[in-house]
């Protein structure tokens, strides 16, 4: 009865705000107030799933790891039963799928509904900090974007708002979520531009500054004003490292390429295996040999960023592996992470975990730069000193941002995430460069980020083109008309006169009796037989059928109805499924008006 009666009162105090900002308030008001409100809640999220990943780490690392006999032999099971926990949490109480979190909101705005399941605002906190905590190699930013999206669109829906203001809401969330999991308000704001794609004016602009603010704020309370790496610079940007920094730039671009391809290629062997337990099987055990081999990979790595941007020694690094008993092993051991890092992360969300890309790329960014810093040094630095030095953990936060810019196609996000990140901020013409340099790099070959590609191929993808967007949010199932009377090829010509004589159309639909399209007749092509009665027996309808200029699918975007408009110059098309059954029409006027409708939208403020 006491749980009841809280649930009450809890129903009782939502409603009563509900009202409340209902009252005499605008609609601008109202969307400031719930940015507000998704700004706490997604910084107290942000808050609970960190602490529920610290909390199983140190249960695991710290008190079963240091009674234990073979710490490495633990390091290739946790992992294998954070992805089975988290496995069978997601299939028997969450029942759904919440994989991929940052394309499933590109996904929901892309459909101009906006609308993202409620039970992704504790479903992916859970099963992200079950499978991290227990070693998981991916980030939890992405299942927090999810979360913030989830609160967003949830405060929308209460609140009947149009599906423009609720797209608002959404990068709301989505900004708070990164700003209060790295306390890092002017990234979460840029990455709501740069990846999901939201169009940024004066009018979303205040919210989106509201809700990351907030956050941010409540990342202060619980944690402080520091920022989350320690970084001190000990060697400033001068104009002679610019170079070198072009070339990490491409460096970056062409890993970012490796990361994004591999992974794919990886996500795709798992997507050709149907049952989850051989999926599950597959990626424990490409998971748990790799963390055996190179602990490093275990969880979000942030902790061996911190060792490399802050100069720790090598053999803290390389702990309690085979490359440890010689220390100049090192650039060999981070070059081989570099390259397995990528199936680490692959086969910990193919396996049935639950993470993202954020700190992979973080990560790998920091390896790459380490790495690439230390190259040039030893190339250059022996024919020119001190003259180009590189610092290895400056290089480390350049390549931060460069992998970042890469993978996402995000270069803000990553310049200004990286400063906020380390309080670096001497550095941001460094960081500009090589962001911008890998951005470039990577477009070369592949046009669309690693959340976006897997929309993209579908046309299902959100851009900042009004044009493409409209097209893209228009769906075509819901311009088909379904009042054509369908008429089968053998009726007398004299019962297709009396269809006719029912009918307000001027093309049929001539259907089999298993519902395939056959044809089409048109008025005109009828239309001096009509008055001919002395012919009505000597004719079916379909001596007159003919095919359509076109057939639409029902899968087909509305940019491929639009072309075949314009190939065939057809007023009408029909519409069939995958097996060619018969489904409606779709007319160049209802299809274009709706444009008209959807674009004029998009172009209100």
């Amino acid at each position: 009865m006491n749980l009841i009666g809280i649930r009450r009162k809890e129903f009782k105090l939502i409603n009563f705000l509900t009202e409340w900002l209902k009252g005499d308030h605008t609609e601008r008001q109202i969307v400031l107030m719930i940015s507000l409100m998704v700004g706490v809640c997604t910084g107290l999220t942000a808050f609970v799933l960190k602490s529920l990943i610290e909390e199983i780490k140190h249960l695991l690392t710290s008190e079963i790891v240091a009674v234990a006999e073979d710490t490495n032999f633990l390091y290739l099971v946790f992992p294998a039963v954070g992805i089975l926990i988290s496995l069978l949490f997601v299939k028997y109480i969450v029942r759904g799928d919440i994989s991929h979190g940052v394309t499933k909101i590109l996904y929901a705005m892309s459909r101009g509904r906006s609308r993202i399941k409620s039970h992704n605002r504790w479903s992916s906190i859970i099963a992200s900090a079950i499978t991290i905590g227990f070693g998981g190699s991916v980030g939890a930013e992405a299942p927090i974007v999810l979360t913030g999206a989830a609160w967003g669109s949830d405060f929308g829906k209460r609140f009947h708002l149009q599906p423009k203001t609720l797209m608002l809401l959404v990068g709301c969330g989505a900004a708070g979520a990164v700003s209060g999991v790295f306390k890092a308000p002017i990234a979460g704001l840029v990455f709501v531009l740069e990846v999901l794609m939201l169009d940024l004016s004066f009018s979303s602009l205040l919210p989106l500054l509201v809700a990351s603010i907030t956050s941010v704020c409540v990342s202060y309370a619980f944690y402080g004003t520091d920022p989350l790496f320690e970084f001190n610079l000990n060697k400033a940007f001068t104009i002679d490292i610019i170079p070198g920094c072009i070339l990490l730039g491409i460096a970056c671009g062409l890993v970012s390429l490796y990361f994004t391809r591999a992974m794919n290629w990886f996500e795709g062997i798992f997507g050709h295996i149907k049952k989850r337990r051989y999926k599950f099987l597959l990626g424990a055990i490409v998971l748990g040999v790799l963390i055996y081999f190179f602990p490093v990979m275990y969880g979000e790595g942030y902790d061996v960023i911190n060792q490399l941007i802050n100069d720790a020694p090598e053999r803290d690094i390389m702990h309690n592996t085979l490359f440890s008993a010689t220390q100049s092993n090192l650039l060999i051991y981070l070059g081989l992470v570099l390259m397995f890092k990528v199936f680490a992360t692959t086969a910990t969300n193919g396996g049935g975990g639950c993470g993202g890309v954020f700190a992979p790329s973080l990560f790998l960014g920091c390896i790459a730069g380490f790495i690439f810093a230390h190259l040039w040094d030893m190339g250059l630095g022996l024919s020119m000193g001190d003259a180009c030095y590189v610092s290895p953990k400056n290089c480390g936060l350049y390549g931060m941002a460069g992998l970042m810019s890469g993978v996402m196609h995000a270069p803000l996000t990553g310049i200004f995430l990286i400063a906020e990140l380390t309080g670096g901020y001497n550095l941001f013409v460094p960081l500009m460069i090589v962001s911008v340099v890998s951005y470039l790099t990577i477009n070369l070959f592949e046009p669309h980020s690693i959340y976006a590609m897997r929309l993209a191929r579908r046309g299902q993808l959100l851009t900042h083109d009004k044009d493409s967007a409209v097209l893209t949010v228009l769906n075509l199932e819901s311009l088909i008309e379904r009042d054509y009377q369908p008429i089968s090829p053998h009726i007398s010509f004299s019962k297709f006169v009396a269809t006719i004589a029912k009918s307000h159309r001027n093309i049929f639909p001539v259907v089999a009796p298993n519902g395939t399209l056959l044809g089409v007749v048109t008025l005109d092509s009828v239309r001096l037989y009509i008055f001919r009665p002395e012919l009505y027996r000597q004719y079916t309808a379909g001596q007159f059928m003919k095919e359509p200029p076109a057939v639409l699918t029902v899968n087909d975007s509305p940019k491929v109805a639009i072309q075949k408009f314009k190939d065939t110059k057809a007023w009408n098309l029909p519409v069939v499924d995958e097996q060619h059954h018969y489904i409606g029409f779709v007319s160049r006027s209802g299809l274009f008006t709706r444009y008209r409708e959807t674009l004029i939208t998009f172009s209100q403020e």
